[in-house]
Formats: C-alpha cells, sequence, structure tokens
C-alpha cells in the first residue's frame, strides 16, 4: 500500500455487517469507509458519485448477486479493485472478475489485509482457517467459555443473519439459536448482537 488512503465502498443490506466493518477499519487509518450501498441500484449510484478504490460487495444482495453486479460495477468505474464479501465463498467471484474473496466471519487483521493488498494490485483469496490459526482460536474460545455452538452461532450473527435464519442454516430450533446466543452474549459482557461481535473482534474471536 502506499501513503494514501484507500477509500472503501461497503455494498452489504445487512446493517450488522456494516457496524462491523467501520469497526474494523477504524483501527486502520490507511483505510476510510466511503460510503455504503444496500443494493445493486445504489451500488452503481454510489459508486459513480464517491469514486471508491476498493468496494467491499456482499455476494447476494436484495435486487442481484454481486458476480452479477462486478462487471457493471467495473464498467461505471474500471480502476476499481472489488472483494467479494461471502459466506459462501467459491471461485466464482474470481472468476467473475474479482480481486479478492473473503468471507464474512474474517477477523478484522484479515479484512485490514486483505483491502490493503487488493488495494496494491495483489489478488487475495481467503476462505478458511489454516492450522496454527485454528489452533490459535480454539485456544481463545476456551479462555473465555464460549462453545463451538456458540461460536458458530456468532460466525452466523457476523454475517448478517437473523435467528430464523441461523436456526435454517445450522437445522436448530428457532429457540436453541436464541438460547445458544444468549449464552454466548452474557459470556462476552454483551448486551446486544453488536456489542457482543465488536467484543469478539477485539479479544480476536471474530
Amino acid at each position: 500500500m502506499t501513503g494514501r488512503v484507500v477509500r472503501v465502498l461497503v455494498v452489504d443490506d445487512h446493517p450488522i455487517v456494516l457496524d462491523g466493518v467501520s469497526f474494523a477499519l477504524q483501527s486502520a487509518p490507511a483505510l476510510q469507509v466511503a460510503g455504503y450501498a444496500h443494493s445493486g441500484r445504489d451500488a452503481l449510484v454510489e459508486v459513480r458519485r464517491l469514486h471508491p478504490d476498493v468496494i467491499l460487495l456482499d455476494a447476494r444482495l436484495p435486487d442481484r448477486t454481486g458476480p452479477e453486479l462486478i462487471p457493471l460495477l467495473r464498467a461505471e468505474l474500471p480502476t476499481v479493485k472489488i472483494i467479494l464479501f461471502t459466506a459462501y465463498p467459491d471461485a466464482v467471484g474470481l472468476a467473475a472478475g474479482a480481486d479478492g474473496v473473503l468471507v464474512k466471519d474474517s477477523g478484522r487483521a484479515d479484512l485490514i489485509d486483505a483491502i490493503g493488498r487488493v488495494a496494491a494490485g495483489q489478488r487475495v483469496v481467503r476462505t478458511g482457517l489454516d492450522a496454527d490459526c485454528q489452533l490459535l482460536l480454539d485456544r481463545k474460545l476456551r479462555e473465555h467459555g464460549i462453545t463451538q455452538r456458540e461460536y458458530q452461532i456468532l460466525r452466523q450473527v457476523a454475517m448478517g443473519r437473523t435467528n430464523p435464519e441461523i436456526a435454517v442454516e445450522l437445522g436448530l430450533a428457532r429457540n436453541t439459536v436464541k438460547t445458544y446466543l444468549q449464552r454466548a452474549l452474557e459470556k462476552l459482557g454483551a448486551r446486544n448482537r453488536v456489542e457482543a461481535l465488536v467484543r469478539a473482534n477485539q479479544l480476536g474471536i471474530l
């Protein structure tokens, strides 16, 4: 990365994801959230208005998918770098012309590093944890008394999903999801979902 500030347009329809990205980038002086868009249509308007350096693009938007939107964004601003931000990582993002693929529950350091690398012209694909990172994560979860199931719920929350959506994704009853989430909030000393994500991010769990 150069000394200039990299301006990031965040395109996602889940407010909790937008809040999480904003919080993460606050600790990176070289990165700045230039604006937000909640749909493909909004993204096209904002890319024309803001001329961002990097777009963090949700893979599934209300009006179209991220990969469908990529060529339209490039037509508006050919120099922009695009990271497909997804809960379901696969190769379609790069095949469709994205400069990177990043899972939504990536840690703050990974998010900052990926944006910086893509802004510098590199391609980045991060779709999971390596063995060392997994061991470190497991240790942190044990230290804070968070079970694997509670961690799974937190990951789903970080992806912007509601309790009913989490229940379907994990094959659980809605009340079970609510119970696990409440336990996780108590262990993190959080009053709500946003505070839980902030706290988990600070602890290096998410």
